[in-house]
């Protein structure tokens, strides 16, 4: 990875630190990054000291910067964000990585006319597995929608959508989607337990299973129906759960009532 200025990362939790690994492994030189962290994690200011990247830099040394990735807290952005003014350069794209802020809200702090994008990222960016989902308002250029999927790519996989209000059921299934697998992990557990097994042993089967087949659907040409049918013997033991399962108030019904109230709250989040 390669670019030809200052990439300057604001905020450096855990998607910002995800994001600050990923870059470094992908081969982008750390001298051209500025992280901006009022209380950094010792493990972020160990990497800076080792990699000579440049931590809480006088914000007026940034004047050739490419790329702006702000990974503040949303509750935090109304505060925090006017400090950051200067870095409204021209050729610097804005990405917001922060749930729930529409693009309008960084067009009133930095100007109609900054080339601001919208991404959503979840937690599996931290092992290189994220999905993240990414909005262009019209000032972003071809080029920096390249840089920009460039920069995400460096977690996981990377999609675009032309209708910002998509970024709703976008955060409901895959910003939070997460979630949702570490409870399946969780409930199958319990139920093997119920079930008269060993709760460490319940635990290790769900688990392993659940990433297992998560890795079959990453690394299989087949849709997740298809393996799904594959693994189900007519009259046999899978069959009678997922008789259960795709009932009528089975895992598919229960799915699309949680997504839905997701999707409200993240509205509601935007207002």
């Amino acid at each position: 990875m390669d670019i030809d200025g200052t990439l300057v990362l604001v905020g450096a939790g855990k998607m910002g630190a995800a994001l600050l690994n990923g870059w470094i492994a992908d081969g982008l030189a750390p001298e051209k990054i500025a992280i901006f962290d009022p209380a950094p994690l010792p493990a972020i200011a160990a990497l800076a000291r080792e990699k000579h990247i440049r931590l809480n830099p006088a914000i007026e040394t940034i004047t050739d910067a490419v790329a702006t990735i702000l990974a503040i807290k949303p509750q935090m952005m109304g505060e925090v964000l006017p400090a950051y003014l200067p870095l409204r350069q021209p050729g610097n794209v804005l990405i917001s990585i922060a749930a729930g802020k529409p693009v309008a809200f960084f067009e009133a702090i930095f100007g109609a006319d900054t080339p601001i994008i919208r991404a959503m990222p979840n937690t599996p960016a931290a092992i290189g597995r994220g999905m993240s989902v990414l909005f262009a308002n019209p000032s972003v250029s071809a080029p920096q929608k390249q840089l920009s999927h460039t920069l995400l790519s460096a977690v996981g996989s990377v999609a675009w959508i032309e209708d910002e209000g998509l970024m709703d059921p976008v955060t409901a299934v895959s910003g939070s989607g997460p979630a949702y697998v570490f409870l399946l992990v969780e409930a199958l557990a319990q139920a093997g337990h119920s079930a008269g097994l060993d709760a460490e042993l319940a635990y290790q089967l769900a688990a392993t299973t659940v990433s297992g087949a998560g890795e079959m659907i990453a690394q299989s040409a087949e849709p997740a129906a298809t393996l799904r049918e594959n693994v189900t013997s007519p009259g046999g033991t899978t069959a009678a759960a997922l008789e259960i399962l795709m009932g009528k108030d089975g895992l598919p019904a229960l799915l699309t009532r949680a997504v839905a109230a997701a999707t409200e709250r993240s509205k509601e989040l935007a207002r």
